[in-house]
């Protein structure tokens, strides 16, 4: 079973890239690509713990569908979503998050095994875990620039 470990350091408080990375509306952006969209469950807003999605893409030129639950969550240090219906056999997310200096390590660690056996393991190998690592890191430059984007102050009041 492949498991993706990535780190992402952000110039940003670790609350902000906690409540980015559990954002429905961000996540379906940063998928854009794909036309992932939130058609059940929790559709828009930040996803707590005990509550479920379900989203709609296309990948590899085909139509799937997946259901995922936040299985734990200790705010602002990390939560786990799990697959509970869709296209792999297993699949567990962990977004972990630490606060480093002035810095978020934000952090992922990504287990998911496909379906058919040694076919499965196949695809895995030659390029379901490479995809999926780039859809990752894609992810958390969105969060990273979202998360580091400057408001602008306030304009005085005359």
């Amino acid at each position: 079973m492949p498991i993706l470990i990535l780190k992402t350091m952000i110039n940003a408080p670790i609350e902000r890239c906690f409540d980015l990375s559990r954002n429905i509306d961000l996540h379906a952006q940063s998928m854009q690509h794909s036309g992932e969209k939130a058609i059940a469950g929790k559709t828009d807003g930040l996803i707590s713990l005990d509550e479920s999605v379900t989203w709609r893409a296309k990948h590899f030129g085909l139509n799937f569908t997946m259901t995922n639950k936040i299985t734990a969550m200790e705010h602002p240090h990390f939560f786990i979503d799990e697959m509970t219906k869709g296209p792999f056999k297993k699949l567990s997310h962990q977004h972990l998050f630490k606060t480093i200096g002035t810095q978020t390590e934000m952090s992922d660690i990504f287990q998911f095994e496909a379906p058919y056996g040694i076919l499965g393991r196949l695809v895995e190998q030659l390029f379901l875990t490479s995809y999926m690592e780039k859809l990752l890191m894609h992810r958390n430059e969105v969060v990273k620039r979202e998360a580091q984007r400057r408001i602008a102050p306030p304009t005085p009041l005359p």
